[in-house]
């Protein structure tokens, strides 16, 4: 008998089930729950964390199957969906589903080769992409997926064929305008809120800047987690689409986009495993670029000693291989080598870095000079796409841009129309629990730990408290007194508070010596 037939007999025989939203946040993993004591689970068959397909109302998901026995969770009569599933699924809860073994990915054959280590072919790359961006692997089959091609080493070759796979499964924009430019940065650095002061100069010149973020997964805060303390930043793309032709530019979520959407799905398993090779950094970001629509992108590399990239040699390496794939993908690609030695700007976290960004556009008497510094010359590059911008002028173009109040215009234009949210840079909604971090000695501050501070900030709430963050009150190379303060912590509740605290007291980040123990890196702007 064949497949659809047997189907059809256990559908006759078999009880209908019905749909549940079991509110468990699966993060981009569709998860399915049975009942152990379920006829159709018995009758089909099934295993904890096969693939199944689901379908319901005319629409069809896969899912990884996860067997309960509390009926509290789901009974007999029901199939569950995680809530990443329900959405996908987009069919009313009580409504009458069924569900099936699902058949293997097709590109399975082609991942066991990566897994020995053999090298794929732009086919293969191709049929692995489209497999995991229709959710047919499994967590355990996206994981043998990634730890291959990170520890097999992709060639460049390959890393194009990973990109240029990535981005033709989903949406891919067209713009009819020519350029539509784009900045990113590999990130690591807290605070470096460059591109909310890049997006408006840019665009108050008149290029077309549609700048599609990321919310913060292991870090303190992400661009939109930052903007969204000011606007609305979860919109639909045909709204969006209005504010980019009417203001030249935004700044949203690009979460719910479906741009590169395979990019997302692997994400879900690098972070968890702190895997961040530079072949599938490569093809994450060019991806998404060029699946956006961008054609032209400003890189920003920041280099630093607990920045992503350590060191020079090693930051030109990676220039030379996003080079290299941009330009097999056909995108024109400028890019910069920057300080990664410290934080950019004074906060770390969602409230504090929009004061930052604030008050730099207002020409604020405390705006952060780095921050500002660092914004006009990314935004100087980018205005050089221009064909009729000689280079060499950018940068005073843009820093004209910002001193004439151009481009807090433009960005008080684009917040509104993304929805406005109150905001005061002089008096910012912090949370209300605080203590200071002070210098246990005299000295010249000459090194700060990246990473360090910005786990203190996840440790007092950010992102998730937008109020929460460090606020920095010297930087590298500034001589402090003994009980002088570091910086400030805010929380939002007294747990996080002193979970915060104990990690500032065992290691607070800063490093005190004498001015000639100070390094400078050779950075390329």
């Amino acid at each position: 008998m064949t497949r659809s037939k047997t189907q059809a007999v256990l559908d006759d025989v078999l009880s209908p089930l019905t749909l549940k939203r079991v509110g468990i946040d699966t993060y981009r993993e569709n998860v399915a729950y049975l009942h152990r004591d379920c006829d159709l689970y018995r009758a089909e068959g099934f295993q904890a964390l096969s693939k199944v397909e689901v379908r319901a109302n005319g629409q069809r998901i896969l899912a990884s199957l996860n067997v309960v026995d509390d009926p509290a969770i789901v009974d007999c009569q029901q199939l569950g969906l995680s809530e990443d599933a329900f959405a996908a699924l987009n069919v009313k809860e009580g409504q009458p589903v069924s569900v099936s073994q699902a058949e293997p990915p097709a590109s399975i054959p082609a991942l066991h080769r990566k897994i020995n280590g053999e090298r794929l072919t732009r086919e293969d790359f191709r049929a692995i992409v489209q497999d995991i961006a229709e959710l047919r692997y499994s967590k355990i089959e996206l994981t043998a997926f990634v730890v291959a091609c990170d520890l097999g080493e992709m060639d460049r070759e390959e890393i194009y064929y990973l990109s240029d796979a990535m981005c033709r499964v989903g949406r891919r924009l067209d713009w009819h305008e020519h350029p539509v430019v784009d900045k990113h940065c590999i990130g690591g650095i807290p605070g470096n809120r460059t591109s909310m002061l890049v997006v408006p100069i840019v665009a108050a010149h008149g290029l077309l800047c549609p700048k599609t973020s990321s919310r913060a997964i292991t870090s303190p805060a992400g661009t939109a987690d930052t903007m969204e303390v000011l606007a609305n930043v979860d919109l639909p793309f045909d709204e969006l689409e209005k504010i980019v032709r009417t203001h030249r530019g935004c700044l949203a979520w690009g979460g719910t986009s479906q741009l590169s959407p395979a990019d997302d799905v692997l994400i879900s398993v690098e972070r968890p495993l702190s895997i961040d090779s530079p072949g599938q950094m490569v093809a994450s970001i060019l991806s998404k670029k060029v699946a956006a629509g961008s054609t032209h992108l400003l890189l920003d590399i920041p280099v630093g000693p607990h920045a992503k990239v350590r060191s020079m040699p090693e930051a030109r390496r990676l220039r030379k291989l996003f080079e290299f794939v941009a330009a097999r993908m056909g995108l024109p690609l400028d890019v910069v080598i920057t300080d990664g030695s410290q934080p950019i700007g004074a906060g770390i976290g969602p409230v504090l870095e929009a004061r930052d960004v604030m008050r730099v556009l207002s020409n604020h008497p405390e705006a952060p000079m780095d921050l500002r510094q660092k914004a006009l010359r990314l935004a100087g590059r980018m205005l050089e796409f221009d064909p009729d911008v000689r280079g060499g002028d950018g940068f005073g173009i843009a820093r004209d841009i910002l001193d004439s109040g151009r481009a807090l215009e433009r960005m008080q234009a684009i917040i509104a129309a993304q929805g406005a949210r109150p905001f005061d840079p002089d008096s910012p909604p912090l949370a209300p629990h605080a203590f200071e971090v002070v210098a246990p000695e005299d000295g010249v501050v000459i090194a700060i730990d990246n990473l360090k501070l910005a786990r203190i900030a996840r440790l007092a709430g950010a992102p998730k408290a937008t109020g929460a963050g460090v606020d920095l009150a010297v930087r590298i190379g500034d001589e402090v007194r003994a009980g002088q303060r570091l910086y400030t912590v805010y929380a939002a509740f007294r747990n996080e508070l002193a979970l915060a605290h104990r990690s500032s007291e065992r290691d607070s980040g800063f490093t005190l010596g004498h001015r000639d123990q100070l390094t400078r890196l050779n950075v390329e702007m």
